[in-house]
């Protein structure tokens, strides 16, 4: 007889992991590898906690995450009109194996590393911008402007024609039940202001940004490889790219750079360590964002068939939430997993997703990451949470673990 799935609904609610991911993911990862809950949206789901059931399941084509295959009034989740919609979030392949290919190009570690220069150089600025032997709060003055401009620059959103993207993205991740309309206002500034980019990108291409390149794609206007018209691009992929590019890329790493921060200020025996050894700083990285990620939750998924997960079937079309931040400390994977060690040895986290769906700018996030920390650490010797611990706030959701603010004094 297979076993069945713990029911915590009652004892372990969507605001106690907000309040604190870990605890309540190690609650439920010592109880069961699955889990039956109510989401935050009120209606039922599985959550599936342990290291090797979530990395199994990430790359497991039996999981769609095409809303589409989730039963009327099972699944409620994020309502947005097609020309956003249409994003790889919601794709499985062959679709997302087709746009994936056309975008992926840009996301090259070459490339990538190309960009070394020009993010070292805006994170310079933004530290120069800093009041010198003062204080700051670091989300809003150095963690969350760093990747707008990066992605921006990628994207070749000119730095006049850069809108409020930050109130944007709270608004569609921490919607405020008192002002629904905030949420909807956001998707259409977000629309408008896609639209009328690709409109003026079209009249005025540019020489090396990306949304030139995916126009031209979208238009027939490169030579296709093969597969002529399959590979280009309609007008809703075209724009929901864009919408994509710019909301996850802002929204990992605003979070990878802040709650990197505060790990090391939480911690200063390894805060020395990266400082007297800077060269770690890759390693760093890795762990900072395996012991504290900017994604609770890997996207919900659905399955196409009964599915076992650690012993417990889930029934097809049912939503699936893959906790990461379980994952990443669950014990039978990392040795000491509540210790945060810059010079672990195990690797293998699934911050970033794994398998198809892993994240397409990882590569990009991780650099910006990296010179992120590194200059703040260089550049403030004295860096210093300004206000007592228990006073800092997480966002409230499910979807993003970041903080609303961080202020130091250096």
């Amino acid at each position: 007889m297979e076993p069945a799935a713990a029911d915590l609904s009652s004892s372990v609610s969507p605001a106690q992991f907000i309040a604190d991911p870990h605890r309540a993911a190690a609650r439920l990862r010592e109880s069961g590898p699955v889990h039956r809950m109510e989401g935050p949206d009120g209606l039922p789901m599985w959550l599936v906690t342990r290291y090797q059931d979530v990395r199994q399941a990430l790359a497991d084509p039996r999981f769609s995450l095409d809303k589409r295959n989730a039963p009327p009034g099972n699944y409620r989740g994020l309502s947005l009109p097609p020309a956003l919609d249409a994003n790889l979030l919601n794709m499985d392949p062959p679709q997302h194996t087709r746009i994936r290919r056309l975008v992926s190009q840009a996301f090259t570690p070459r490339r990538v590393d190309r960009l070394r220069e020009p993010i070292q150089q805006l994170a310079d600025d933004l530290v120069d911008a800093l009041e010198p032997g003062g204080r700051a709060e670091l989300i809003a003055q150095y963690a969350a402007p760093l990747p707008i401009a990066v992605v921006c620059d990628l994207l070749g959103v000119a730095p006049a024609d850069r809108r409020d993207f930050r109130a944007w993205t709270d608004a569609l991740i921490t919607p405020d039940p008192a002002h629904p309309e905030a949420a909807k206002a956001a998707v259409g500034a977000m629309l408008g202001f896609f639209g009328d980019l690709i409109q003026h990108k079209r009249e005025n291409p540019g020489q090396e940004d990306l949304l030139s390149a995916l126009i031209a794609v979208r238009d027939g206007g490169e030579d296709q490889q093969a597969g002529g018209q399959d590979d280009r691009l309609t007008e809703d992929e075209l724009t929901s790219l864009a919408f994509l590019i710019l909301f996850v890329g802002y929204e990992n790493t605003v979070h990878l750079i802040g709650n990197g921060v505060l790990a090391l200020l939480d911690h200063p025996e390894q805060l020395a360590a990266l400082r007297t050894d800077p060269a770690l700083i890759g390693a760093a990285v890795e762990e900072l964002a395996r012991y504290d990620g900017p994604a609770p939750l890997a996207l919900r998924r659905f399955p196409l068939v009964d599915v076992v997960i650690g012993g417990v079937t889930v029934p097809a079309g049912e939503t699936v939430l893959l906790s990461l931040a379980s994952a990443n400390r669950d014990p039978q994977q990392f040795g000491c997993p509540e210790r945060l060690d810059l010079a672990r040895t195990e690797t293998g986290h699934l911050a970033l997703g794994h398998g198809i769906h892993y994240c397409l700018g990882a590569s990009l996030a991780r650099v910006e990451t990296e010179i992120a920390l590194a200059t703040l650490l260089r550049r403030l010797p004295r860096l210093a949470l300004d206000v007592p611990r228990d006073e800092l706030r997480w966002r409230p959701s499910m979807r993003a673990r970041g903080l609303l603010a961080l202020p130091v004094s250096f």
